[in-house]
């Protein structure tokens, strides 16, 4: 009895150590990961077009010179003017201000679709990787049948079974994400759970679940971040192109690829149309893409002897 006693305190005890250790250096890591992204140029380009793009579709009634949906046909088609700077399309509408507007469609979905995939994919990939098993197998199969078909034809699936609308559209692009943070977590918690942190946790009594939620999934924070900003980009590109097919937010409410498919009828007269919202679509999707890429590269241990 004394002797189990004693390995009972001494586990504790290289718990609390290790625990404060981290807790030490947390800072620091921080300072760290801060100096790294700032030293990344591609980063900080990507860093500003998001702040950008973040900026007008909260502030978009205060930036959009003009109503998103006014229409005047007798200015239909015009071009760039110092009023309507970007021009006008082809119901007379502003393209800037559509533009501005479209940012916070693209956000909404981008963001919400994220929220449905870490919700439901974190904890399934968290069970997956812990306990492993037959339910590992089963849930595996699950994800290697989603992943067959590419992510815009699972969404085409799912809107057309659900049909068109911005919350089918956000339910859509969030399915299709699913399988890949089940995969991502389940790959990170099966190379942490042998740590010795969590051996030590686990001999003085911890949980199953205070382990996986305390110990393993705090460990997981910087790759889901990553590809959370990366996935940023691709749901806008899968929103983008369903409405551009005309399965995505219903008209008039500007969106990025909606106005695309407008304008494609006019690309050779009035080819202001159509290039104005690709650019958007092109801008936004490279910024995340650049700040995804910077976040990866500050975050990976390997990359820090990189300039």
């Amino acid at each position: 009895m004394p002797t189990s006693t004693h390995g009972y305190t001494t586990s504790r005890k290289v718990y609390k150590e290790m625990v404060q250790s981290i807790e030490t250096r947390k800072w620091g890591k921080l300072g760290l990961f801060m100096s790294r992204l700032c030293k990344n140029k591609p980063a900080m380009a990507g860093l500003v077009i998001v702040s950008l793009l973040v900026i007008s579709g909260i502030a978009a009634p205060l930036i959009a010179p003009h109503s998103p949906i006014e229409h005047d046909l007798s200015s239909m088609l015009a071009g760039p003017s110092w009023d309507y700077p970007l021009g006008r399309d082809e119901m007379g509408r502003c393209i800037l201000s559509r533009i501005i507007y479209g940012a916070r469609i693209s956000l909404l979905i981008g963001v919400a679709s994220i929220g449905i995939g870490l919700a439901v994919g974190v904890p399934l990939g968290l069970v997956s990787g812990y306990y492993a098993g037959k339910a590992d197998f089963f849930m595996q199969r699950v994800v290697d049948t989603m992943l067959a078909f590419p992510g815009l034809l699972l969404a085409l699936v799912i809107i057309a079974v659900l049909g068109i609308g911005i919350r089918n559209v956000v339910i859509a692009v969030g399915i299709a994400i699913i399988p890949v943070y089940i995969r991502l977590v389940r790959g990170s918690i099966l190379s942490i759970k042998e740590e010795q942190f969590v051996e030590a946790a686990r001999s003085i009594g911890s949980s199953d679940l205070r382990i996986m939620f305390r110990h393993l999934l705090p460990n997981c924070l910087s790759p889901i971040i990553v590809q959370s900003t990366l996935h940023m980009a691709v749901a806008i590109l899968a929103a983008a192109g369903l409405g551009f097919l005309g399965l995505g937010v219903s008209p008039p409410t500007p969106e990025w690829g909606a106005m695309l498919n407008g304008g494609r009828l006019f690309i050779r007269g009035a080819p202001h149309i159509a290039t104005f919202p690709g650019l958007a679509i092109f801008l936004s999707i490279m910024g995340f893409n650049l700040l995804g890429d910077g976040l990866r590269d500050a975050t990976d241990p390997r990359l820090r002897g990189r300039g």
